[in-house]
């Protein structure tokens, strides 16, 4: 029988971990932990004797295989912006830190790739991808503190996903190392690679509970030569659906992002954002944020400037503005991601991160509110997200003047009225945020019991002694 898993590991064995890494980056001081053990919304507050900083993929299978070996569980952290308590170490777990695997190992443009290491921060490897006149189209508004390994963890979508995929699509390669201190390496830059089992998805969106992964080959994309961005004022979420199909079928460029916010939380941004300012004279019921990229350098702004007078005479559109520069476009991209934060001031926000078909989002959107509303009079839902995707980020703030405290003990209620509308029209609890331990004991809920039953099984396959962050997903 196999010796218990050691959630808090004796002095002994913390210094064995501590000689692999070097006692700099042994971390053991509680005000240098502090920070990394609590997540951004402050649900979860966690507790370890020590993280882990390696600097290299043989550091990191060093620390797994003697994990593995004396049973200590070990929790994988990026840049810690997790939503879902997912790089949290409940039980006392170690923290492995992958951020100071932060190099770039390579840009190659012909080839249209960039391999990063795992702690390389997103708008890094942004940056890297344009410094060669190339793309890296994952955008998050965490991009500035998120890191690469994180974002394939947790298979993170972001508003480029409706024209370049979520991250899972824009991985071309990986190195993972395996709970046992193995490492697997399938760095290649290749499309077409069709030999046997394609073992590299198995550990995007696994949220470090297979593999820890150390390395990847990036999906780059041509530079647009042009970029129109446009802020609309627009009558009703059906109005937004008409209006997306229409830009996909008649725009001459690529529908790059389109982004859906109730005027509730708009009003919040204007309240409580820092610079934002509203782009339209009057307010509207749902505003739409949309960008259009080409390839040609000329041709595209007098092309959407048709389009939105089409689509204002087919009262799709009840105002709009183009923006003028790259400045106030970057402008309607900070009102945009300033979403998240705007909501803390306002008191206790309970959160959706769910998708349905793109057809079905009117529906939704007005079925979880009607529901919602019913079951705590006064709240408040704020909806946003990426219509584009079907990705909605559902969230209800508190009734004005509620107890906080009270309106959040309602967590589970609420998850349960809004999960109830998201499956009936056939969509999923976790779009981009993943399951962590948020959303773990629904998962059995929601998840064919086949698919989960295999889900297990690969856990047990890859990490039969179970200390890859335990107590997640599964």
């Amino acid at each position: 029988m196999n010796s218990p898993l050691r959630h808090s590991p004796a002095p002994d064995v913390l210094s064995r971990f501590a000689a692999i890494v070097g006692d700099k980056y042994a971390i053991t001081d509680a005000n240098d932990l502090a920070p990394h053990l609590i997540e951004g919304r402050g649900l979860y507050h966690g507790r370890t004797a020590m993280m882990l900083r390696p600097g290299s993929t043989a550091e990191v299978a060093a620390i797994l295989k003697l994990a593995n070996e004396t049973r200590t569980a070990i929790v994988p952290q990026g840049g810690n912006t997790g939503l879902v308590g997912g790089q949290i170490p409940f039980d006392g777990e170690l923290i492995l830190s992958l951020q100071r695997l932060d190099k770039i190992r390579e840009v190659d443009a012909q080839s249209n790739t960039m391999t990063c290491e795992a702690g390389v921060v997103l708008q890094k490897a942004q940056e890297a991808a344009a410094a060669v006149d190339r793309l890296f189209p994952l955008s998050l508004g965490s991009e500035g503190s998120c890191t690469i390994g994180g974002n394939l963890s947790s298979n993170a979508g972001g508003t480029g996903a409706l024209a370049y995929g979520i991250a899972r699509e824009l991985m071309v390669g990986v190195e993972v190392v395996l709970a046992d201190g193995r490492v697997m390496n399938l760095l290649r830059k290749l499309k077409k690679d069709n030999t046997g089992y394609d073992l590299r998805h198995l550990f995007v969106g696994a949220e470090g509970t297979l593999g820890i992964i150390t390395a990847a080959v990036l999906k780059l994309f041509p530079r647009p030569r042009a970029i129109e961005t446009a802020w609309l004022g627009v009558p009703s979420p059906e109005a937004a659906v008409k209006l997306l199909n229409l830009a996909q079928s008649q725009l001459a460029g690529t529908v790059t992002g389109f982004e859906l916010m109730v005027r509730g939380i708009v009003e919040f941004a204007l309240k409580h954002g820092h610079n934002v300012r509203d782009p339209l004279s009057s307010p509207h019921p749902w505003y739409v944020l949309m960008e259009v990229s080409s390839q040609q350098a000329e041709g595209l702004r007098d092309n959407v400037e048709e389009f939105l007078g089409n689509a204002i005479e087919q009262e799709l559109v009840s105002d709009a503005t183009l923006a003028a520069n790259l400045d106030q476009a970057n402008s309607f991209w900070h009102m945009r991601h300033t979403l998240t934060e705007v909501q803390k001031p306002e008191g206790g926000s309970i959160k959706h991160d769910v998708s349905v078909p793109v057809a079905a989002i009117p529906a939704f959107l007005a079925e979880a509110s009607d529901a919602v509303v019913k079951l705590i009079p006064g709240s408040r839902p704020v909806p946003f997200g990426h219509l584009g995707d079907g990705n909605i980020h559902y969230n209800v703030s508190q009734p004005i003047g509620a107890d906080k405290d009270a309106f959040l003990a309602r967590w589970k209620d609420v998850n349960a009225v809004v999960d109830k509308i998201v499956l009936q029209h056939h969509g999923s609890i976790s779009a981009e945020h993943g399951i962590g331990k948020l959303k773990r004991d629904s998962l059995p809920k929601v998840k064919d019991p086949v698919a989960l039953s295999l889900m297990r099984d690969i856990k047990g396959l890859l990490d039969p002694n179970g200390i890859l962050n335990p107590g997640k997903v599964l």
